[in-house]
């Protein structure tokens, strides 16, 4: 495997699949294209936007926005239920795409990557042109089109990225990245949402070059601990390698639904498909869990977790009937529920004999991957 390139020379690729799950539908269902699309639940009830084609985001239809506002804002969008199973499987598709090119691959979701490209297949010194033959390779398999950011490190690469979208490519070669970083506002800092660029502006800050000159003890009032790193963005410097290889912790699937769940018997049905989703995903790396967890929120709101502990395992059935079981310890078919989730936790690599005599139940709340 190559080894990162220092910060100086490295040479990253951001991908950022455009309108991932929409632009998927378009091209699978011809009628689609050219339309405005949103992928999400029913306006009906409390669906929201989960994606939106680029026709649909003329009209202001935004992923996170409640369906019912979406349909206000564009009277012809068409709604598609998701399909979360072929999503993945495009996405296998893509990803297997980049690591043909580097195994230097990060995954951050379903539908974007980072790609070390100091060193790649093609012996390419030009990150720009790796980036042209990954989008090239992208469209010609999937059908489908993909924007991306060229810089030496990943915070500019992921900023690039999104500049001239779709189907973009931005290239922030060492010496423009000064002239890039001025015209930046300080929501592009890594880390500063809404809230955090709001104290910000309150205190005059509101470009992402006037982190640098900002009084400290101001800076400090306003981000607090992030205020180095904060510090270190605006001057355009991220030495964080790619890292294609960290460890997983936990594994978990989870789904909102358009109308809360209320049949027991589909609940059950529900869980036992995403642990099942849960033990494929421990056998393909080898690796078992100790844990099994459900999570539940119900219609109020109210969310709670329940988990098994016992001896390490990948089986199938032993990881659906241990999530199953727990629903038994909620309030399931008494409460209406609005998101089911399972998942699996406290990995490990492989079972020692000692692990065979562990067996514990715990009923709490643990971390849950969103």
């Amino acid at each position: 495997m190559p080894v990162p390139a220092s910060s100086m020379t490295r040479r990253i690729i951001h991908v950022d699949m455009d309108a991932f799950y929409a632009s998927v539908e378009q091209r699978d269902r011809p009628e689609l294209r050219g339309k405005p699309v949103a992928v999400g639940g029913s306006p009906e009830s409390r669906g929201v936007v989960a994606a939106a084609s680029y026709e649909a985001r003329k009209f202001g239809v935004r992923s996170a926005i409640p369906m019912s506002r979406a349909i206000r804002l564009c009277p012809t969008l068409q709604i598609v239920r998701p399909d979360f199973q072929k999503y993945r499987a495009v996405s296998q598709q893509v990803f297997a795409i980049f690591r043909e090119v580097t195994p230097l691959v990060e995954g951050l979701s379903l539908d974007e990557a980072y790609l070390d490209v100091t060193e790649n297949v093609w012996g390419e010194p030009l990150g720009m042109t790796v980036a042209r033959k990954v989008k090239a390779a992208i469209k010609e398999g999937t059908g489908l089109t993909a924007s991306a950011g060229v810089a030496p490190n990943k915070f500019l690469a992921k900023i690039a990225s999104a500049w001239r979208k779709p189907d973009g490519l931005t290239v922030i070669a060492p010496e423009r990245i000064e002239d890039f970083l001025q015209k930046l506002p300080v929501d592009a800092l890594w880390g500063v949402g809404p809230v955090t660029a709001a104290r910000l502006r309150e205190r005059g800050i509101n470009q992402l070059v006037d982190v640098r000159t900002a009084d400290p003890a101001l800076l400090r009032a306003a981000v607090g601990g992030m205020t180095e790193w904060l510090q270190q963005l605006a001057a355009g410097h991220d030495d964080r390698p790619v890292e294609p290889n960290r460890p997983s912790k936990s594994s978990s699937s989870e789904c909102t639904y358009a109308e809360d769940i209320t049949d027991l018997e589909r609940i059950r049905e529900e869980i036992a498909g995403m642990a099942r989703d849960n033990a494929r995903w421990l056998k393909t790396r080898a690796i078992y869990a100790r844990t099994v967890t459900i999570k539940i929120r119900y219609d109020d709101f109210t969310t709670i977790t329940r988990s098994h502990s016992s001896a390490p395992t990948d089986d199938e059935e032993d990881v659906v009937k241990r999530a199953v079981a727990l629903i038994a310890k909620t309030e399931c078919g008494a409460r209406p529920v609005r998101l089911l989730g399972a998942g699996v936790h406290n990995l490990v690599g492989e079972i020692h004999e000692d692990d065979e005599d562990e067996a514990e139940t715990q009923n709490g709340r643990l971390p849950f991957e969103e």
